[in-house]
């Protein structure tokens, strides 16, 4: 085996001093355009990678950000995972990713490797945490934004979609559409995101005089929201419309309607999704659905994180509007347009 490359060899290689390399290593350092173009010549013809631990023992930062999440299977969180990858990177920050149970001993658990991993910053992404891993948190200065969730503890910083006004404007549509048996399956009601849709969603029904003709906890799951689905059509009587609380368990709710129960969409049933993912404009789904905005999200998760690692930012709870998109899994109002 080959001896492993040393700053000291790259410094020797490019006729500069060992500190030098180092600084050419460091994002934020102030190095010469002409000298980091030297110095990087020398590292590429003899293979020397830099040890960002040590590196990390030097500056007391790791560039590195934990992120955990509880499932991957929804299409919102592996395009935002991309967006927030390139957007760290573009900061000079790794993302490393956990996957954790959708409880907080378990994220509580996860979270303690992290520490241990020496990151600079933690992203919550739909997940419980217990109050004692805040304070835990707190008490080390470790910075953390909840990703898609929010929190009633107004000390955390948290970036999510104005899920209420997303909730309501779907009610709205619907009741447009000239639809009288409207339900909903939600999304998990442990979460802000799951209960804030649906809060919104039912007070857009009251505030036009209706009832929702049932409501059914989906738990963000493909299988529960197709088993709910099979039992809001059990009786004499199904839904003419349902708003899906995310666009995941929408595809298998139409899956259920139009593949087992042989009803059309939009003419029999109406569906309405939340997140808009790349498949909800393929020509099998075209389904209606809000946007949840995932670059102005996962910008404003970055900025937010990065202000906290920079300085003493103050919590902050960033609600983003997106827009309701018209596809033709719903029935359109007459005045409104695709």
């Amino acid at each position: 085996m080959a001896p492993k490359v040393t700053a000291l060899d790259v410094a020797r290689a490019a006729g500069v001093s060992q500190p030098t390399v180092s600084r050419v290593f460091t994002p934020g350092m102030k190095v010469s355009a002409t000298l980091a173009d030297k110095v990087k010549r020398a590292a590429a013809e003899l293979g020397y990678r830099p040890n960002t631990l040590a590196r990390s023992l030097i500056t007391g930062q790791s560039k590195t950000i934990g992120l955990i999440v509880a499932y991957l299977d929804n299409p919102f969180y592996t395009e935002a995972l991309e967006k927030l990858s390139r957007g760290l990177r573009e900061k000079g920050y790794h993302i490393m990713v956990f996957m954790a149970a959708n409880h907080a001993s378990d994220v509580d658990s996860v979270v303690h490797d992290l520490l241990a991993h020496q990151v600079d910053g933690i992203i919550l992404a739909s997940v419980a945490m217990s109050s004692t891993l805040t304070d835990r948190l707190s008490e080390e200065g470790v910075a953390m934004v909840l990703f898609n969730r929010g929190s009633s503890d107004r000390e955390l910083s948290s970036v999510t979609s104005a899920n209420f006004d997303g909730g309501k404007r779907v009610a709205e549509l619907l009741i447009a559409g000239g639809h009288a048996r409207i339900a909903h399956i939600s999304g998990w009601q442990g979460a802000s995101t799951g209960r804030d849709r649906a809060a919104g969603f039912e007070a857009g029904l009251a505030e036009a005089g209706y009832e929702a003709f049932g409501v059914v906890d989906g738990l963000f799951s493909r299988e529960a929201a197709m088993a709910a689905a099979r039992a809001l059509f059990a009786g004499s009587e199904g839904p003419d419309a349902i708003f899906v609380g995310n666009d995941h368990m929408a595809f298998a709710v139409m899956d259920v309607v139009r593949g087992e129960l042989g009803l059309r969409i939009p003419e029999d049933v109406s569906i309405v999704g939340y997140d808009d993912v790349a498949m909800a404009a393929w020509p099998t789904f075209e389904l209606t659905t809000v946007r949840q905005p995932a670059n102005r999200m996962v910008d404003a998760v970055i900025a937010q994180l990065m202000a906290q690692i920079e300085g003493d930012a103050p919590p902050k709870q960033t609600e983003i509007e997106g827009p309701l998109v018209i596809r033709r899994s719903a029935r359109i109002p007459e005045g409104w347009s695709t």
